[in-house]
């Protein structure tokens, strides 16, 4: 059987019923959010092993987690479903003038430019503080300061080469150090100010920062899984060896990767 959207609405209608699943009809938003959180990242993690098969199955977890919520709200009286893709049918024909009107766009670039320009217009931005603050705090704090950067720069507030941007590191690494005797809020203020000027370096690289510190992430538990074969292999156990041997055996492991993980 071939269910529809419809069906689907049906059966969140019904788990959340009386008669319903006991779990599922005492959902809040609040207890939904960090499912919510958590399905968009395993979206993320299916497109970037390329399993489509996955990626299929996770779509239908968030999707799963939108008409949740819209249940929630029609069973408020404030919204239902077709409310929320009403919402956002009127933003895309609004958002895209180029395509639904009479407005030019032939870049990418200036797609983006109309899109942000629109938007304010939308949200009644007067400042681009405004559009700044209006950056929602659940986002991860480096994907937030990227999006502030970028915001600094539409008005033409920005380092004009990458260059320029990794003296800033330098900057605030230097001032970091400075603090190293100081109160742990002045170094907390200066590790930010550095985490901060390293984004805008990934900016200028045109790299997400996010999918940086992943990969390095990824990149130090197999190379301290190679140190821990090499301690096996040795008949050696980590907690027993100093830090010198351990130094030498993740020399080892990182000579023993591929010039693509280095």
């Amino acid at each position: 059987m071939n269910y529809t959207l419809e069906d689907f609405k049906n059966i969140i209608k019904r788990l959340r019923s009386e008669n319903g699943c006991p779990w599922d009809k005492v959902q809040t938003h609040e207890t939904l959010k960090e499912a919510m959180i958590e399905e968009a990242y395993e979206v993320v993690e299916a497109i970037n092993k390329n399993n489509i098969e996955n990626l299929k199955e996770e779509l239908g977890d968030v999707l799963l987690q939108v008409v949740f919520h819209s249940q929630i709200e029609q069973e408020n009286g404030n919204f239902e479903l077709s409310d929320v893709i009403n919402g956002i049918s009127q933003k895309m024909i609004y958002r895209h003038p180029h395509i639904f009107g009479e407005q030019k766009a032939n870049t990418a670039d200036e797609v983006l430019q109309n899109w942000e320009e629109l938007k304010k217009k939308e949200k009644n931005y007067k400042t681009q503080t405004e559009v700044m603050k209006n950056i929602p705090d659940a986002l991860p704090a480096l994907t937030k300061a990227k999006k502030v950067q970028k915001k600094a720069r539409d008005v033409g507030f920005d380092f004009t080469d990458v260059k320029q941007a990794l003296q800033k590191v330098h900057e605030e690494l230097y001032e970091l150090e400075e603090t190293l005797e100081q109160s742990q809020q002045k170094q907390e203020e200066e590790l930010g100010d550095l985490l901060f000027a390293v984004v805008n370096v990934s900016r200028f690289l045109q790299l997400n920062p996010e999918f940086a510190l992943t990969k390095a992430i990824k990149k130090f538990i197999n190379r301290f899984e190679c140190v821990e074969q090499i301690a096996l292999m040795d008949k050696r156990s980590l907690s027993d060896m100093t830090l010198e041997e351990l130094e030498l055996f993740w020399v080892q492991a990182k000579h023993s990767e591929s010039p693509t993980e280095e």
